[in-house]
């Protein structure tokens, strides 16, 4: 008896540090912004304020509800923006489509001072993704590939400048490889670490540890072989846990192969929920101070939340977004079609 009586203990005990403490159940979502737009890329900024990019060359600052927006063209041809990132004192936004337009806008309080041209690309194939930053001077920028290798731009002076990594410093990329403009979140960073996720004929994860200058490529167990298929998004908690989604674009409810975990900084990953909802997904974060447990997943299809690190989902709601990010352990901004909510997980 005693014998079983540590067993079951063991059970229990194992069961508790497996499940998060205040799991999340549900979700309260306030509309903070409506228009005709389609908004992929934003960034908050504190609990009621955040910046956005989307089509038709909008560049938004949301101030409680209030916009405030400026339309930026390129030679009279509005822009398509997609990726987003700031630092201290400026914010910048990239076009995804030749030509491929990055603008810095220096910002003070709660007000736009100068917008300028940093970067520009032309050409057939160009396509940018996703964009981030280490530190108030080091940033990246991803695109799809030219050539043998996806398109990655890095600045080391705070956005001013900007250099494309020669394929030579970089893994080559399989034919029909590319990566997706879903939602800002294809790369990932924690300290000096940063991981690229692709998609298409092949599902991998370039991982650089030294802010972009040496590279490796790991494989990945995430659905692969036709042109809409594969990673979509990348988090991680920490330089060793992370989680990466995806799915199958043109067959979104397809559940297999979609969602997976790494605990040894994206060497190798496992399988999440296999066959299990959610079905495609186009970002995924950890929840701040979860501990890795608390993960969110947003796509056109509704929010889902696991509170096991991704063993288990559930959906908290059937309204659809295309991006999320966390202000704090309860509160995120989201941004899909037409539309920025504000979400409070309780």
């Amino acid at each position: 008896m005693r014998f079983l009586f540590f067993i079951v203990s063991g059970i229990i005990l194992f069961s508790c540090t497996e499940n998060a403490k205040n799991p999340i159940n549900s979700v309260a979502i306030t509309p903070v912004f409506t228009d005709s737009l389609t908004i992929r890329a934003i960034l908050p900024v504190s609990t009621t304020s955040a910046w956005f990019a989307a089509n038709r060359g909008v560049v938004g600052l949301l101030v409680d509800t209030i916009p405030k927006l400026a339309t930026i063209k390129y030679e009279e041809k509005p822009l398509a923006f997609r990726a987003i990132a700031k630092t201290s004192d400026a914010v910048f936004v990239l076009s995804i489509e030749s030509p491929a337009v990055l603008y810095k806008i220096g910002y003070s309080g709660n007000e736009a001072t100068h917008i300028e041209e940093v970067y520009k690309e032309e050409g057939e194939g160009v396509f940018y993704d996703a964009m981030t930053f280490w530190n108030d001077k080091e940033g990246i920028a991803i695109g799809d590939p030219l050539d043998d290798c996806l398109s990655i731009i890095i600045t080391r002076d705070g956005g001013s400048t900007w250099q494309k990594v020669s394929c030579d410093s970089l893994p080559s990329i399989a034919k029909g490889e590319a990566a997706f403009a879903a939602s800002n979140s294809n790369i990932a960073t924690f300290g000096n670490h940063t991981w690229v996720v692709t998609g298409g004929m092949k599902s991998r994860v370039l991982y650089s540890g030294d802010k972009g200058r040496s590279w490796q490529v790991y494989t990945t167990p995430i659905i692969e072989g036709k042109p809409m298929t594969g990673i979509y998004s990348v988090d991680f908690y920490d330089e060793k846990t992370g989680i990466i989604v995806g799915g199958n674009w043109e067959d979104k409810t397809f559940n297999q192969g979609n969602k997976a975990i790494t605990h040894n900084g994206g060497k190798s990953w496992k399988l999440l929920a296999n066959g299990e909802i959610p079905g495609y997904l186009s970002c995924v974060q950890f929840v701040p101070n979860s501990d890795t447990r608390k993960i969110v997943a947003v796509s056109t299809a509704g929010i889902f939340v696991s509170n096991n690190q991704g063993k288990h989902w559930k959906q908290v709601s059937q309204e659809g977004f295309y991006s999320i990010r966390f202000v704090n352990d309860t509160l995120a901004f989201a941004s899909g079609k037409n539309k920025i909510s504000k979400l409070v997980f309780k």
